[in-house]
């Protein structure tokens, strides 16, 4: 996928901004051909240098930026040279659904598992062991709790983990 495609894509918009977020996404969204240092991002992008090295360092820190280390021979000053490097971005975005994918199937289990009972009043969840303990009344208002049919709730994650795996490319 060319680089232009890739910023271009919403998904990988979301994810570059899920990283960095709203400050940070300016830097992110507009990589600059070669070398860059993060004033002249700065400066560049009318932003506070802290946000740009903010953003520089969460990209460092999940492969899409990298940088090199010059230093003055006068000063002793080093300058930071930053390169933008987004071929990772579609390796990181399907280990990213593999994780969800890991953490819905391992949820569902949880949910066809267990039997849990729902205060209306206060909204809140127990698993039965809980309801139990409390006989069966909310702690917080005294209201009864009656028992939570969470088949709709399983069957809106089967539907996600299918097409997950269908995107995947993975079996079921």
């Amino acid at each position: 996928m060319a680089f232009e495609d890739l910023l271009s894509d919403p998904v990988v918009q979301t994810y570059l901004h899920e990283l960095v977020g709203p400050r940070g996404m300016p830097v992110a969204a507009a990589p600059p051909d070669g070398e860059v240092t993060d004033e002249e991002l700065a400066e560049e992008l009318d932003l506070e240098l802290n946000d740009v090295r903010r953003a520089l360092f969460i990209l460092y820190e999940n492969d899409l930026a990298s940088y090199r280390r010059l230093r003055d021979e006068d000063s002793g000053w080093l300058t930071y040279l930053w390169t933008f490097e987004y071929e990772s971005i579609p390796e990181n975005l399907r280990d990213e659904m593999e994780r969800l994918l890991d953490a819905l199937e391992e949820r569902r289990e949880y949910e066809r598992t267990h039997e849990f009972f729902l205060c209306q009043t206060d909204s809140i969840r127990f698993e039965f062991e809980e309801a139990m303990e409390f006989g069966f009344e909310c702690p917080q208002c005294g209201s009864e709790l009656e028992s939570l049919d969470n088949d709709q709730l399983i069957e809106g994650m089967d539907t996600r983990i299918d097409r997950l795996r269908s995107e995947l490319n993975v079996p079921a």
